[in-house]
């Protein structure tokens, strides 16, 4: 089955290939490690979990590349902002090194109970100092940097299509720049990045810091992922994934260094998943309006409620969070979750009928997945599935439970762990006094017992054959 894949690049849908027949090099922008993550920047990482699990769902190897930034990110796009993990390490009285250290691990953790897989290769740009040097220094041998007191600077009238990710030209980029960008004064034109800091200024009594042709100092953000994806893939590559945020910036800045220093493409497609909203509001740091994992989980949500909420919208979509949304999207997911366990004790019993495959259904998800990751439609066609099958007077349980599975590889909700739940003699004794009150309309009792099974971490559901319980996150 042929995907499609939406490229930035080019703005429309094209059908993908991979430069090597079978495998696909795909690498993503990971986190700079200074604060904990918030359920805006995981959604990418979802977004690009699920790119790579149907790269995989379609016979595709892929080796996926990941760096860490535990160096030179600044608080702002405009060059000589503060480096945002020295300020955190400043302020909390710790090692640069020891903040980025803490925060990847509380990064990874969050990606694990998310059912994110992890990528096939990840490197921190303080372990990848050597490669940025020698671009920079490729670069200035094709006069395409300057550099002053305070940096080395990528000079970008040297790259006419600068801007090409965006579809701006560089003249353009310019003249709408005058009225909002702050002028760097150290800096030839305002499009113009730092590729390495010295040691002057702001900068004179940072940590971090390694020798170069240039001077001591430190590098920029941007030429890491030049220098670490080119590492870890080679260059080109078939996909470079990322957030919408990083489009006119990071990524255009990524292009004009690699392309100008190796004279070939960095990535044939280019995929960028759109903001979490909360209120309307893009979330984040700057915002003052970010929710990370654990406070979800505080709230007694699991990891995968959400999970099951940003499979709801495509990734090239807003999505507004709302409790109540996540409060949807657990409900549906502990239906997903029952029904599972419903195949699973139709499979110990005796199934009803001949097995037969569902080739028709497993063709629609796949086929919806193919159209650039279309997950609410996949995921109606799963619902469609399961209502049919729950009205189906023959139940075909295996083939049932294996085409879920089969769905579940690229949803990755966890359900090929589930089991039939064990439910303590306690809680079905609770369940029990609950389902007589409700038979004598004591409505208040059951409604007490309900409250008391929640406390205890349980939730009964009412069905017309009778009282369902699952264990309450």
């Amino acid at each position: 089955m042929s995907i499609k894949f939406y490229n930035t690049r080019t703005r429309k849908k094209e059908t993908f290939r991979s430069l090597k027949k079978g495998v696909v090099r795909m690498y993503t922008c990971g986190p700079t490690v200074y604060d904990y993550a918030h359920i805006g920047n995981l959604r990418t990482y979802f977004f690009e979990d699920i790119l790579r699990r149907a790269l995989l769902a379609n016979g595709y190897r892929v080796r996926h590349a990941m760096n860490i930034t535990d160096v030179g990110h600044l608080t702002g796009d405009q060059d000589f902002a503060e480096d945002k993990i020295e300020r955190r390490a400043e302020k909390e009285g710790k090692h640069p090194l020891e903040i980025a250290k803490f925060y990847e691990h509380k990064f990874l953790s969050d990606l694990q109970e998310l059912n994110i897989l992890p990528p096939s290769r990840l490197l921190r740009a303080s372990e990848a100092i050597s490669e940025q040097i020698a671009i920079i220094a490729k670069l200035e041998k094709k006069g395409c940097i300057y550099t002053d007191e305070f940096a080395v600077y990528f000079d970008t009238s040297r790259f006419p299509a600068y801007g090409k990710l965006t579809g701006q030209k560089l003249s353009e980029k310019r003249t709408g720049a005058r009225a909002q960008v702050v002028v760097d004064e150290h800096k030839r034109h305002p499009s113009d990045f730092a590729l390495w800091f010295f040691l002057k200024g702001r900068y004179k009594n940072h940590i971090l810091r390694w020798p170069s042709p240039w001077g001591e100092g430190f590098p920029g953000w941007h030429i890491e992922c030049s220098a670490i994806s080119r590492k870890l893939l080679g260059q080109p590559f078939d996909i470079h994934a990322g957030g919408v945020d990083h489009i006119g910036t990071h990524h255009t800045n990524e292009i004009a260094q690699s392309e100008s220093a190796f004279e070939k493409p960095l990535a044939r497609f280019w995929m960028h998943g759109e903001f979490l909203l909360i209120d309307a509001k893009r979330m984040g740091k700057s915002e003052g309006n970010l929710l990370t994992l654990d406070y979800l989980k505080e709230k007694k949500f699991s990891p995968l409620d959400f999970r099951y909420l940003a499979l709801t919208a495509h990734y090239r979509s807003k999505l507004n969070f709302t409790w109540q949304s996540l409060e949807s999207a657990r409900n549906a997911r502990k239906e997903l979750e029952e029904f599972t366990r419903e195949l699973l004790k139709e499979k110990k019993g005796r199934s009803k009928g001949k097995q037969q495959p569902y080739a028709l259904i497993e063709k629609k998800f796949m086929q919806a997945m193919a159209d650039d990751l279309n997950t609410p439609k996949a995921l109606s066609v799963l619902w469609k599935f399961i209502h049919h099958y729950r009205k189906s007077k023959i139940r075909q349980s295996a083939a049932a439970y294996a085409l879920l599975l089969t769905f579940d590889e690229i949803l990755g909700l966890g359900l090929g762990a589930l089991k039939i739940a064990y439910i303590p003699a306690s809680v079905q004794q609770l369940v029990n006094r609950r389902e007589e009150a409700r038979q004598k309309k004591h409505w208040l009792q059951a409604d007490s017992i309900r409250e008391e099974l929640k406390k205890k971490g349980w939730e009964v559901k009412d069905t017309p054959e009778g009282p369902v319980v699952t264990k309450y996150y």
